[in-house]
């Protein structure tokens, strides 16, 4: 076999992959509220992530969308550095900025022209110019390091360390009459208390909640039911349900998710802030995930007769002794 029929060969199968990727892909749907995204605030964890877990081992996705401002409600929070005096310049303001910013522009499209650096200075030729090659270069460099030394100021820390899973060994998925929810989330709460990642004592009751919550918002936002979602999440997710709600409307779809079901739950961190309280919930759900045309019904994307499966971390809120209602969704990774 010649070189160019390989080549061939490892072309063909490399197009028939990709096609088959795209294929796969097109049939599945995140018609389930939150659109696959990271939304909403976690009080002042919101740019924490979260505990992991049994369920989510891996970290949380940050959010993309969030009221929350970043250290606005920690009362230790650094206070903010006064602002910077105006930059003059890598070589200063005035006519010496202006000088050096003609001869190195003059210099650089000598190069780029075919010539040396200094070709069209004249009488700026020689040792002058050989410097300010070397000027040229350092500025070059410090513009890079600086470049990237504000993307990695503006990076957050992915992980805040891992947390003492909530889960009863032993229960398999979905066991009990609350299913995944009191399997998963219920046990283990002695080993959970040693390591203090609840401080509310997170019980029971809250976990048939939690996965109360889970198929009702679910539910709510397959039936469009913007009166129910605001009665189940904070004005602030229940916003960005009407944002993608009033989009599927644009595009003449809708979501529908049906059979939702969960199969093993997490708690990651339960604290309180002032009279408000929170929960943050790792949890593993199947669910049949949709969209079809509005005026048809004609299935545009995923498979209404195979179920899929979904992990993400939910962060209910509630006043303190009040009724939880869903404060933030993110992906895991």
């Amino acid at each position: 076999m010649t070189h160019d029929t390989r080549t061939r060969r490892t072309r063909a199968i490399t197009a028939v992959a990709v096609a088959l990727a795209v294929a796969l892909s097109a049939g599945v749907a995140d018609a389930r509220a939150g659109k696959s995204s990271s939304s909403g605030s976690r009080g002042a964890r919101t740019y924490d992530a979260p505990a992991t877990t049994n369920t989510a081992p891996g970290t949380a996705a940050p959010m993309e969308r969030t009221m929350a401002q970043p250290g606005a409600t920690r009362p230790s929070a650094p206070t903010a550095a006064p602002a910077a005096a105006p930059s003059r310049g890598f070589f200063g303001g005035g006519f010496m900025s202006g000088l050096m910013g003609g001869l190195i522009g003059a210099g650089i499209g000598a190069m780029l022209f075919g010539g040396g650096f200094f070709d069209g200075l004249g009488s700026f030729a020689g040792i002058l110019g050989f410097i300010l090659q070397i000027v040229l270069v350092v500025f070059l460099v410090r513009l890079a390091m600086r470049f990237f030394r504000n993307r990695s100021a503006g990076a957050r820390p992915a992980y805040a360390g891992p947390a003492e899973p909530l889960r009863r060994e032993g229960v398999p998925p979905g066991a009990g009459p609350l299913g995944g929810m009191m399997g998963g989330l219920g046990g283990g709460a002695a080993a959970a208390r040693r390591r203090q990642p609840d401080e509310l004592g997170i019980g029971p009751a809250d976990y048939s909640e939690f996965e109360r919550l889970l198929v009702a918002v679910q539910t709510a936002y397959s039936s469009e039911d913007q009166a129910a979602l605001r009665t189940l999440a904070t004005p602030e997710m229940q916003s960005y349900f009407a944002e993608e709600l009033a989009q599927n409307t644009s595009r003449g779809v809708i979501n529908k998710v049906s059979d939702v079901r969960l199969l093993q739950g997490d708690l990651s961190e339960a604290w309180r802030e002032g009279n408000t309280e929170y929960a943050t919930v790792a949890m593993r759900f199947g669910l049949v995930d949709v969209t079809v045309d509005r005026a048809t019904g004609r299935v545009v994307e995923g498979d209404p007769n195979r179920p899929t499966e979904a992990t993400e971390v939910w962060t209910f809120t509630r006043p303190s002794g009040g009724r939880w209602i869903l404060s933030a969704i993110q992906q895991t990774r």
